[in-house]
């Protein structure tokens, strides 16, 4: 089996909290907890958890458009905490980002052609600024957008529209990983399904690898090969799409599949409700932060020890001390 194109160990990531009378840290938010998995060449690894679980945060780590606090980040054989700058930026070719609001992420004082081109000029791609027009264009083209729209500004598109721009803009450097960090979830549903379509194209041809990052799993389903469930800063499961929709083992992840409406008029599915509120991530339980809501949870045993990711299947892996 060929080496993970992109590879994460331990992955941290805490703020620090201004607090006491003069200004000094006494607490911390640690967004993301020791986070770890691979990310093989052309495959999709969806992320899914509940708000503030840490998700985009994992993202802009393994980008480090934020620094990571530990652990590290292996691109393509690269130690991505240990480049300098030039290194980083040549590194922002092969990797790049869709972000969750398409209208905040264009710079509304731009053209459309003007945005997607910016890229190539910086990483020196296209022989003058005719040859980039034309890449403009294609890729426009390639997005379901009108290559006179390359003349146009952001204001004048759709949601869907402007997400379509961040695609071609992401593709303009030709990268080898895309994070996709919940590129759909302002999108009407309708438009949603358009733009998972067009991501799973643009793989197919291309080549590419995905971090596919949502907060439902039935959006992910469809469009990843394996999928990390995320809660308060952990992976508590990681397994093939398959194998986790028909056997999820670790009781959040059951809890986050009975949630998905069933399309079927007249047929019931068991809702697994979760007991509580979402815990403080200033201060996260102790021992398995899911035990304060779980609902085969043994004292104290998950109020106490961590629980290490063990496996339950081929390539499924699940931290909880009842399961595995």
């Amino acid at each position: 089996m060929t080496a993970p194109l992109l590879s994460v160990r331990d992955l941290s990531k805490s703020f620090p909290i201004q607090a006491g009378l003069f200004g000094r840290s006494k607490l911390a938010v640690h967004a993301v907890d020791r986070v770890s998995f691979d990310l093989r060449a052309g495959q999709t690894l969806g992320v899914v958890g509940e708000s503030g679980c840490g998700k985009s945060t994992t993202g802009r780590c393994i980008l480090r458009l934020i620094e990571p606090t530990g652990g590290s980040v292996t691109f393509d054989g690269k130690d991505v905490r240990a480049l300098d700058g030039a290194g980083q930026q040549a590194l922002r070719r092969d990797m790049q980002i869709i972000f969750q609001d398409p209208f905040a992420s264009l710079n509304p004082r731009m053209t459309i052609g003007a945005i997607i081109a910016e890229a190539m000029t910086i990483h020196g791609l296209g022989r003058d600024a005719a040859d980039r027009r034309v890449r403009v264009a294609a890729l426009l083209d390639r997005v379901g957008l009108k290559p006179e729209h390359m003349r146009r500004y952001p204001h004048e598109f759709s949601g869907g529209q402007r997400q379509r721009v961040g695609i071609a803009r992401a593709l303009a450097v030709e990268p080898k990983l895309i994070i996709c960090d919940e590129p759909v979830s302002a999108l009407d549903v309708s438009v949603q399904a358009q733009v998972v379509n067009l991501l799973k194209d643009l793989q197919d041809d291309l080549g590419l690898a995905y971090m596919f990052i949502a907060h439902d799993l039935s959006v992910v389903e469809n469009v990843s090969d394996r999928i990390a469930v995320m809660y308060l800063g952990r992976v508590v499961e990681i397994a093939d799409a398959s194998a986790l929709y028909a056997g999820p083992q670790h009781p959040y992840t059951e809890a986050l599949l009975s949630a998905i409406p069933v399309p079927e008029p007249g047929r019931h599915k068991v809702r697994r409700k979760l007991s509580g509120e979402l815990p403080n991530p200033i201060n996260p339980p102790t021992g398995c932060h899911f035990h304060s809501r779980c609902p085969i949870r043994k004292l104290p045993l998950c109020a106490t020890e961590r629980p290490e990711m063990k496996p339950c299947g081929q390539g499924h892996m699940v931290a909880c001390h009842m399961r595995g």
